[in-house]
């Protein structure tokens, strides 16, 4: 096996990374890393072997006891990774672009009917769209590609020459992965989707979840500009609210997104429309250069014809199967921002798309819309730590200078950052926000219109006031815990008496 200087068998630091233990040995994809001299983001775990008899967990790194130690050789590290660690598709793009494919003949050769010998063949010819100098295999049984132990596989379809199941849940031009953890597993067990029938659509009226819903896309599409840092006026906020309310029902593709896009951006005098041409980043600018400052780099203008093509080909992919509808909404909506195809409006156009595939994958009840991008500006912090985690480490691959406009050129090829990514902390936040959405925001909504129902209709028997005046004493109540300001009571209630404010608030107190 080729090695550089500071090879697997004797680094105490790599990447900054302290080994858990002074003797440890890297092993698995970290090893392939520091053997090969890779410049790839690291996993965001890494493997080593310690000393002891005691396989445990420390910071990113796993230790395995020495006798999972493999052969320190390319097939050794390979099928430990492969049997560990699942597939990081860019740290083996990285590899086979690198390595002499005979080396891999060799391995297949030693092996032929060997299932790791088979995954790794399989995943150079795929990655590298170019054939080994090997015959089909002929005889074995079939093996599946992604082991759903480690990580969630997508639909299954047949590769007889390597006599290997691909399922892969995406195309060989945009294939993010999600670990199987704990966590997910247990929000996955959950069945949200039929427990959000179960609590809000079977439960109330249809004309309750009507106004909740009318509610909830107000609320998630002003959250939507907040995000951004925006303040539309209010019909704007009102027009996206209903793109919202009409998402899944429409095909997805290119088009449909431009067409978005040209609703999200007001004035459009100085934004190019559709995909970029040039470079793209978000960040600031140093204040007397004008030098870009970035926090994360969009794909490459040049790479978007095709990052775009594979995108929409792994929804088309994934849409057809039973693929988890929250994991796949993550994958693509956290896919899509880190591309960052659109001089602007991405940040809103990704939120749409957790709203699209939920309602397309019938996720969500009929009638109902889940306010994710209420829910995400709540976890405001966590939602730019994930899209940090993503970021950050990746602009340390990226080779870019300014150009005159304040922009970006990248100068190397970037297009495996955003082609094949581990998705697995994303999809743990959008879940965790879909859990809370469904047991926390919708039915305290539902129950707030009963409350506010009971309370409208105590008014209304208590006093003969127009409605809109109603409406406005809850909305003040509501605003000062139960209880009618000095304000209030000295302007728009000026003519209620002592004993008829008391009755509303004690009636509230009851209520609320």
């Amino acid at each position: 096996m080729h090695k550089n200087k500071q090879n697997s068998q004797s680094v105490t630091v790599f990447h900054d990374y302290s080994l858990p233990e002074t003797k440890a040995k890297l092993v698995g994809y970290i090893a392939l890393i520091a053997d090969y001299d890779l410049t790839v983001p690291l996993p965001d775990s890494l493997c080593a072997i310690g000393e002891k008899h005691k396989k445990y967990e420390k910071g990113q790194w796993r230790v395995f006891t020495p006798r999972y130690i493999p052969e320190d050789t390319l097939y050794g590290h390979l099928t430990f990774a492969l049997k560990y660690e699942g597939i990081e598709l860019g740290v083996l793009k990285a590899l086979f672009d690198q390595i002499d494919p005979a080396l891999l003949v060799d391995i297949v050769q030693s092996e032929p009917t060997g299932i790791y010998s088979r995954r790794i063949w399989f995943l150079f010819e795929w990655l590298r769209h170019e054939k080994l100098d090997l015959p089909d295999v002929t005889q074995g049984n079939f093996v599946e590609l992604v082991n759903d132990k480690l990580q969630y596989p997508g639909p299954s379809h047949p590769s007889r020459r390597h006599r290997v199941h691909n399922n892969l849940p995406g195309t060989v031009d945009f294939c993010p992965l999600i670990k199987r953890t704990d966590k997910l597993d247990q929000y996955i067990a959950l069945n949200l989707s039929q427990r959000a029938v179960d609590q809000i659509g079977k439960t109330h009226s249809d004309h309750l979840l009507n106004r909740a819903a009318a509610f909830l896309l107000l609320k998630d599409s002003k959250a939507s500009y907040t995000i951004e840092g925006e303040s539309p006026p209010h019909n704007r906020i009102e027009r996206w609210g209903k793109i919202i309310g009409q998402a899944g029902k429409k095909p997805l593709n290119l088009e449909e997104l431009e067409h978005l896009q040209k609703i999200v951006i007001a004035d459009k005098r100085f934004v190019l429309l559709g995909c970029r041409v040039e470079g793209g980043f978000v960040g600031d600018h140093e204040r007397i250069t004008s030098t870009p400052i970035p926090v994360h780099i969009s794909a490459r203008a040049d790479d978007l014809d095709k990052l775009i093509d594979g995108f929409f080909a792994t929804y088309l992919l994934l849409k057809e199967s039973d693929y988890d509808p929250v994991l796949m909404a993550a994958l693509l909506a956290f896919g899509f921002i880190f591309i960052h195809p659109f001089e602007d409006g991405n940040g809103r156009i990704h939120r749409y798309l957790f709203h699209h595939i939920l309602a397309e994958k019938s996720f969500v009840p009929k009638g109902l819309v889940f306010p994710i991008s209420a829910v995400i500006l709540e976890k405001i912090e966590s939602y730019k730590e994930i899209l940090e985690a993503y970021s950050k480490p990746r602009l340390d691959y990226i080779q870019w200078r300014p150009t005159d406009k304040g922009n970006v050129e990248v100068l190397n090829n970037t297009i495996d950052l955003y082609r094949y990514f581990d998705a697995t902390k994303p999809a743990e936040f959008f879940y965790e926000c879909v859990e809370e959405t469904v047991n926390t925001t919708l039915p305290e909504e539902v129950q707030y219109l009963e409350k506010y129902d009971l309370l409208n209709d105590f008014i209304k028997n208590y006093l003969d006031m127009p409605d809109k005046m109603v409406d406005l004493l809850i909305r003040f109540l509501n605003q000062n815990n139960g209880q009618l300001s000095k304000r209030a009571r000295k302007k728009e209630f000026v003519l209620l008496t002592d004993d008829e404010v008391l009755a509303i608030e004690r009636k509230y107190d009851d209520i609320f």
